[in-house]
């Protein structure tokens, strides 16, 4: 729900940070200092576990077959730790990032096609019901300031964890977009991923105002998929902080790779079902950071960021990065 509020703008944010660290930090290098780089690191490695805690909190009600609908017992823990054994694995080669992102891709616009079909094409329905519920969206840009406003603490809980999110996706997407026009990057980070988003909810709505029932096939897809989302995220995420660290699966060991971020994942992720680390906290670090690199540009900065014109020349694209990376 609260995605469908925010949705775009979000991902605006994020193209923001995209665009710092493609143009900007190559000649700031901010988050190359020492302090900094151990502060992201740890942002990092924090928002993948409270991600995975966020799952294991929310399958009761994604899966209440398994329990009660409230209750946190042992068949969660045993799918979160799973999930966190399969994004580790995943990170070991970009390439296995990549197949999985676009694996993920194709099976949410095969969820959207499905849920599609058994909605608009049964009996009582037509395609012409299906454009008149997307029209709707156009209330959204309408009335997008009750959707964002009051900030109260339901947005303020997610807000916290997109800002944790934003310099990460910012970091890993620029490793990959450098040299493309800005308007190519705002539109596959902004434009391209609000189409099926779109559909996607005027399905739900449909499903919703009409009450058709999506128990059984649809929700056993929708949990595969939405668990599936969430190995795609952790994965590029366990890539960026191990590689930042110089503490790859090619210099430790596969073995010892696995282990380790398992292992240290599934502790940081039982911390905060035990409330001893909060995202509120890690967001704040993260709006701290904000702050500072602003901050550092002005002192010591403000001539090289001002002099930029373009992107650096040694961010060019390389298409072969991701089949050629260890």
């Amino acid at each position: 729900i609260e995605f469908g509020f925010w949705a775009f703008l979000i991902w605006g944010f994020y193209f923001l940070t995209c665009f710092y660290f493609c143009v900007i930090e190559p000649r700031v290098k901010f988050f190359e200092l020492p302090l900094i780089k151990f502060i992201n690191n740890f942002v990092i490695i924090g928002t993948c576990a409270f991600t995975a805690y966020l799952l294991l909190t929310n399958l009761p009600w994604y899966m209440p077959e398994l329990g009660d609908g409230e209750t946190v017992v042992n068949s969660f823990y045993l799918i979160v730790f799973a999930v966190i054994c399969a994004s580790v694995y995943s990170s070991t080669h970009i390439r296995y990032v990549r197949i999985l992102s676009l694996a993920t891709t194709w099976a949410f616009l095969g969820l959207i096609v499905v849920m599609w079909v058994g909605a608009f094409m049964g009996e009582g329905s037509s395609v012409g019901e299906f454009v008149t519920t997307i029209g709707l969206l156009g209330g959204y840009f309408g009335n997008l300031d009750k959707f964002v406003l009051p900030l109260n603490d339901y947005h303020e809980f997610y807000l916290y964890w997109w800002f944790a999110w934003s310099i990460m996706i910012g970091q890993f997407t620029s490793r990959f977009v450098g040299g493309l026009r800005t308007y190519q990057v705002l539109a596959a980070m902004l434009v391209i991923p609000s189409l099926p988003i779109a559909a996607w909810f005027a399905v739900l709505y449909y499903y919703s105002i009409n009450s058709i029932d999506t128990s059984g096939f649809y929700n056993l897809a929708m949990i595969i998929v939405g668990i599936t989302f969430v190995i795609n995220s952790l994965d590029s995420l366990v890539r960026l902080y191990t590689d930042n660290l110089g503490m790859t699966a090619k210099k430790l060991g596969t073995a010892k790779y696995l282990i380790g971020n398992i292992v240290v994942l599934s502790l940081l992720t039982l911390l905060f079902k035990l409330d001893f680390l909060q995202i509120q906290w890690v967001g704040a670090v993260v709006i701290g950071l904000f702050f500072g690199c602003f901050g550092y540009i002005l002192v010591k900065k403000f001539k090289a960021v001002k002099a930029i014109e373009c992107s650096s020349s040694a961010e060019q694209v390389d298409f072969q990065r991701i089949d050629l990376a260890d």
